[in-house]
């Protein structure tokens, strides 16, 4: 019995959730100057990750509290029409069957609307030791299965510091020190014990973000220490820990929260409705800008 809708047989753009965007590179066009047949291949593994990371999901280290791992059992492609350098495609994976152990993705190639190359990837899911195959777990069929429904991924944990820096902390320090090599005596600036701090977790219960919200005044808040794992970046978790500070500062009464934002990332607060209040500035060696958004509707 399958339990995913199936789609017709030749799959439009429109039935695929996880797009992966893709610009063609000079070392993957051949002697025909178009993509060379195999690369596809590779293109849809890709995607494959992209399918993972977009249902939030840190893949070796969920398969591993799975106790199992994916073996890709049959790989099929048909193609109807090429790529060629430079052009900017999308790949479409989406799950087309979960049986006992396997389960099947349908995989599809566009340029904008237009279907290029299309096929299948069969997995197994197996013992990692013995290569054997066992049962998909029930956990991973039921997250599969709400992703491809449209169901949220990451559920958010608010408390104080003492109930969440055991999964915060290690978050922050993997992003601010490890990554971007903030001084650990700045990144932990004493102020942990006064916020309000969120805690992103997956469908396995794995802490995946982290922000906190520190109350200046009566009116204003400060969003900051916003961390997201590298892994699950681009599966809505920080806009998620976002969504959740601004309706608890709306909850303590604050009408406006500011923050301040490296310079990478401020189109993210933006697209969340925060505006620039500052030209940059150098905050831990990093650029910054301070950002402003006000709670007060009308």
């Amino acid at each position: 019995m399958n339990p995913v809708s199936e789609p017709p047989r030749l799959p439009e753009r429109r039935h695929f959730r996880c797009l992966d965007p893709l610009r063609v590179r000079w070392a993957e066009v051949d002697l025909q100057q178009i993509v060379f047949n195999g690369h596809y291949l590779m293109y849809f593994d890709t995607a494959v990750a992209a399918y993972w990371r977009q249902m939030a999901m840190p893949y070796h280290e969920a398969m591993n509290l799975l106790s199992g791992d994916l073996y890709v059992r049959k790989a099929t492609l048909e193609y109807e029409a090429s790529a060629r350098y430079d052009e900017q495609l999308h790949i479409g994976i989406r799950l087309q069957r979960l049986g006992t152990s396997s389960m099947t993705f349908q995989a599809c190639a566009f340029k904008g609307q237009g279907r290029l190359v299309y096929g299948e990837i069969v997995y197994v899911f197996a013992d990692p030791k013995t290569q054997t195959s066992r049962p998909i777990p029930g956990v991973l069929r039921d997250w599969m299965l709400a992703f491809e429904e449209g169901q949220a991924m990451v559920s958010v944990q608010e408390g104080d510091w003492a109930a969440l820096q055991a999964q915060a902390r290690p978050i922050r320090q993997s992003v601010f020190e490890d990554e971007q090599g903030v001084p650990r005596a700045l990144e932990q600036d004493g102020l942990d014990e006064q916020a309000h701090h969120v805690l992103a977790r997956n469908r396995l219960g794995q802490a995946l973000g982290t922000g906190r919200l520190l109350p200046l005044d009566a009116r204003r808040g400060k969003i900051g220490r916003m961390a997201v794992m590298p892994m699950v970046r681009g599966a809505a978790v920080g806009q998620t820990l976002l969504s959740t500070l601004c309706d608890r500062a709306r909850t303590l009464g604050l009408q406006e929260v500011v923050l301040h934002a490296q310079a990478p990332v401020v189109n993210f607060y933006r697209r969340a409705g925060f505006e620039l209040a500052s030209e940059a500035f150098e905050e831990a060696g990093l650029q910054h800008h301070l950002m402003r958004r006000s709670l007060v509707s009308g």
